[in-house]
């Protein structure tokens, strides 16, 4: 007694691959965003602030910055001469009043 094997191929249909050599249309490029989209995609200034006092918190070279605020930890830097970036000093400076300046990254964390 003698049985066939099937294959797989017979249950399905056989279908042939695209040439990789083949022409192509050209596409048409896609649409550029409206005015307003495109405002929204780039940064703004608070969000580029904000990224540059992270980065300065995130740089373990001023000591680190738990505990205490972003300008402390610049002026403890600067006492050891550490040279801490002096745009961050001004950036603190001007912005006193909102929290979101003043406190480091980690300020949220309980120690």
């Amino acid at each position: 007694m003698t049985t066939k094997h099937r294959l797989i191929t017979d249950s399905f249909k056989v279908m042939k691959k695209a040439r990789r050599g083949t022409k192509r249309g050209k596409r048409s490029p896609p649409p550029s965003p409206p005015p307003q989209e495109a405002e929204a995609e780039t940064k703004s200034v608070r969000e580029e602030e904000l990224q540059q006092l992270k980065q300065f918190d995130l740089d373990w070279r001023f000591g680190p910055c738990t505990g205490i605020s972003r300008l402390q930890r610049w002026e403890r830097a600067k006492l050891h001469g550490m040279n801490p970036p002096e745009e961050i000093r001004e950036l603190l400076l001007q912005t006193q009043i909102d929290s979101e300046y003043t406190q480091s990254l980690w300020s949220d964390y309980p120690l």
